[in-house]
């Protein structure tokens, strides 16, 4: 409210019309409504960002989980393999 109020006072001290100040507080308060981010905002986008995170961090876990499993596999068939064509 501070704001508005002196920009209202700066407008009407260069003779700007009063009607016209008075839209441009309007514009300003329907840009500022509908543009900026609240805290509750803010708030909720982080909680949802953070959700999202923990979700792909856990299903990232689960995809190396599974390559890693697959390598020790191989590496062990390899081992096998070259044992018994050693012997």
């Amino acid at each position: 409210m501070k704001t508005e109020l002196a920009l209202y006072q700066a407008l009407i001290s260069i003779n700007v019309p009063e009607q016209k100040a008075n839209a441009v507080i309007e514009a300003l308060e329907a840009d500022m409504f509908s543009r900026l981010a609240t805290k509750s905002d803010i708030t909720a986008l982080r909680a949802d960002l953070t959700a999202d995170l923990k979700t792909e961090i856990s299903q990232l876990e689960v995809k190396l989980t599974m390559r890693m499993g697959v390598m020790l596999s191989a590496a062990v068939g390899v081992l096998i393999a070259a044992m018994k064509f050693l012997h």
